[in-house]
C-alpha cells in the first residue's frame, strides 16, 4: 500500500507554479506601448564563443517610458547587439550612436493592441491546458496505483478532489494574469 502525502501535492502544485513563471515570461516578451527591457530577454548574443543575454554583456535601462537603453560594458558588441535586435521578433528597428543603443517604442495601433491582447488568450489558453495536463498525470498515476489495489478507492478520490482544488486554484491565476496583461495592453 501507498499513501498520499503532503510533498505529492506539492510536486502537482509546483508544476503549476512553473507553468504560471513561464506565462509570465511570456507575458513579459510581449512589445506593448511601454518600454520593457523583459522584451530583450530571448535575445542572444555571441560574447566570445559564448551564447548571452544582452542584460548580462550590457547596462540595460529605460530611461524614458518609451525608450530603452543598452550600452555594452565591451563597445566591440555593439555591432553584435544590433544585429541580435534587428534579427529578433520584437520589431523595433535600433538606432546606434556608437557608444549606446536606443530603442524606441512606438505607441501601439489599436489593431496592434488586439492582435496582442489575442497572443495573451492564446499564452492563456495554453498555461490553462499545461495545469490541467499536470492534473490528469497526478490521477492517472493514482489510477493506476488504485488499479493494482496499492490506494483504496476514498483515498484516490480525495487525491482527486485536491488537485482539482489545486487546479482550480490555478485556472484563476492564469484567467487574473491575463486580465490584467489584457487591461494594460488595452491602456492608452
Amino acid at each position: 500500500m501507498i499513501t498520499i502525502t503532503k510533498d505529492d501535492y506539492e510536486h502537482y502544485e509546483e508544476k503549476m507554479k512553473k507553468t504560471m513563471s513561464n506565462l509570465q515570461e511570456n507575458f513579459n516578451a510581449l512589445r506593448a506601448g511601454r518600454a520593457n527591457p523583459h522584451v530583450l530577454d530571448r535575445i542572444t548574443v555571441d560574447y566570445y564563443g559564448v551564447k548571452s543575454q544582452i542584460n548580462s554583456v550590457a547596462n540595460v535601462q529605460v530611461p524614458e517610458p518609451r525608450v530603452i537603453t543598452i550600452t555594452p560594458w565591451d563597445s566591440s558588441l555593439l555591432k553584435e547587439i544590433n544585429k541580435a535586435i534587428q534579427m529578433s521578433d520584437i520589431g523595433i528597428n535600433p538606432s546606434n550612436d556608437g557608444k549606446t543603443i536606443r530603442l524606441v517604442f512606438p505607441i501601439l495601433s489599436e489593431e496592434r493592441r488586439k492582435e496582442l491582447v489575442k497572443q495573451v488568450h492564446t499564452y492563456g489558453e495554453e498555461s490553462k491546458i499545461a495545469v490541467r495536463n499536470i492534473r490528469r498525470d497526478g490521477i492517472d498515476k493514482y489510477r493506476a496505483h488504485n488499479k493494482k489495489k496499492e490506494l483504496t478507492d476514498d483515498e484516490l478520490a480525495d487525491f482527486e478532489d485536491k488537485i482539482q482544488k489545486i487546479t482550480d486554484k490555478y485556472i484563476k491565476e492564469v484567467d487574473k494574469a491575463c486580465e490584467a496583461k489584457e487591461k494594460d495592453l488595452l491602456e492608452i
